[in-house]
């Protein structure tokens, strides 16, 4: 396979997946809006690309789990979507910029995470595959996430 020299339009497609540690947590982009609002992209990948992924289950309720419980503890959360390689999410502000309070706010999620007894909008009506969710496959990657709480701010192997 050969190595991709030519800079490509998607931000995560620049970026050496041989040479990231996860997991992470890394301000990938920012976006001005043509009235100055600036939205803040962040990868939060949780396993090593190419190396191990999240099962689709436990990633889809970490995904609703994270989508529901980090609005309450911030009104500038724009989204979160998971990464189509299964290795980690995108999470998106509008005007914050504080990368070690987006730190602490990912922590509480996943905290959170850990005291759900349901997965939100785990049903036909509110979700489009509502058969696929594991809420003990979500906590254990919150779980995991979190025992490596040190780790996030370093983004590349030594």
């Amino acid at each position: 396979m050969s190595e991709q020299k030519k800079a490509m339009n998607v931000e995560s497609f620049n970026l050496d997946h041989t040479k990231v540690k996860a997991p992470y947590v890394r301000l990938a982009g920012i976006k001005e809006g043509v009235n100055g609002d600036r939205i803040y992209k962040y990868d939060l990948r949780i396993t090593q690309p190419n190396k191990a992924h999240m099962e689709m289950p436990a990633l889809h309720s970490l995904e609703h789990l994270m989508a529901e419980l980090s609005r309450n503890h911030s009104d500038k959360i724009v989204d979160i979507s998971p990464m189509g390689c299964q290795t980690g999410f995108y999470v998106a502000l509008i005007n914050h910029e504080d990368y070690q309070d987006v730190l602490n706010l990912i922590e509480q999620t996943l905290k959170d995470v850990l005291d759900a007894t349901e997965v939100p909008a785990c049903n036909e009506v509110q979700c489009g595959w509502a058969a696929s969710h594991s809420l003990e496959g979500a906590k254990a990657l919150a779980r995991e996430l979190l025992s490596k709480r040190d780790e996030w701010e370093q983004v590349f192997a030594s």
